[in-house]
């Protein structure tokens, strides 16, 4: 709008005013984004999630992530989902940023929606769903938050059992025991001395047994996590994610501990 009471009326010119006499005041012409030099109030902290666990076993994958979300130091939502079922063959877990997790998944919401209109009888697999994933993120690695974000694909199909990894960074690698968060320090090497070489003999049983104390670890030594959890089972059968878990804790052992409490010597 011309706030110059001497221009109203008149046709407009964008240099000078009605009589020619003055230019008028420009806007500055930014050339890089108007934000970039604002105050981002929203960039740290941010909501996020930790560990997330995944092992094999001899008839599919297992996964577990705790269901906390933590705004910053903060312990702020206590029920958030971070294992998504993809299709009827796959299964996410997702850890670092939420706002991120809920783009990817309206991109694949969007993605098995495309693929079911083809109705030509094809479905993605687990395999095809961590390509596309790592695609994504290494083509918007720029615009995603580098607060370790990362990603657990696992699946079953064609009697195959999958299970990957991605990074913000499209990184990848697949293996028979992944974490991620501080679950990649603490509890992979006990997924590892449990499960590496048992794959095609380890029970679903005993695979829950093996998530179920790790998760019991992390959230002992990590000040991020919850002893609320969820079991995503992927087989042959097809995807099932449990209702919330809890974990049997006791912290009797903390008195014997030097340092903890009121103890002085």
């Amino acid at each position: 709008m011309d706030h110059f009471p001497t221009n109203w009326g008149r046709p407009r010119n964008d240099a000078y005013d009605a009589y020619n006499t003055y230019p008028l005041h420009q806007r500055p012409n930014h050339h890089t984004d108007v934000f970039s030099d604002g105050v981002q109030r929203t960039q740290q902290p941010i909501v996020t999630g930790t560990s997330v666990l995944a092992i094999k076993f001899k008839d599919g994958i297992m996964m577990a992530a705790d269901t906390l979300a933590s705004y910053g130091s903060l312990a702020r939502f206590k029920s958030i989902q971070r294992l998504q079922a993809v299709g009827n063959s796959t299964v996410l877990g997702v850890s670092g940023d939420m706002s991120d997790f809920q783009y990817l998944q309206t991109l694949l919401d969007e993605l098995i929606i495309e693929e079911f209109a083809a109705a030509d009888k094809h479905e993605l697999g687990p395999a095809e769903i961590h390509e596309y994933l790592a695609r994504v993120m290494y083509a918007r690695r720029s615009k995603m938050n580098p607060l370790w974000n990362a990603i657990l694909v696992g699946g079953h199909k064609d009697g195959k059992s999958f299970l990957a990894f991605v990074d913000l960074l499209g990184t990848t690698y697949s293996a028979s025991t992944l974490a991620t968060g501080y679950g990649a320090y603490i509890a992979l090497p006990l997924l590892r001395k449990a499960v590496e070489g048992r794959e095609n003999t380890l029970t679903e049983e005993e695979a829950r047994k093996i998530l179920t104390d790790c998760m019991r670890v992390l959230f002992y030594r990590d000040a991020r996590s919850l002893n609320k959890f969820q079991l995503a089972t992927v087989t042959e059968a097809g995807v099932s994610i449990s209702d919330t878990l809890t974990l049997e804790t006791s912290w009797g052992f903390a008195e014997g501990i030097r340092g903890y409490g009121a103890q002085t010597q």
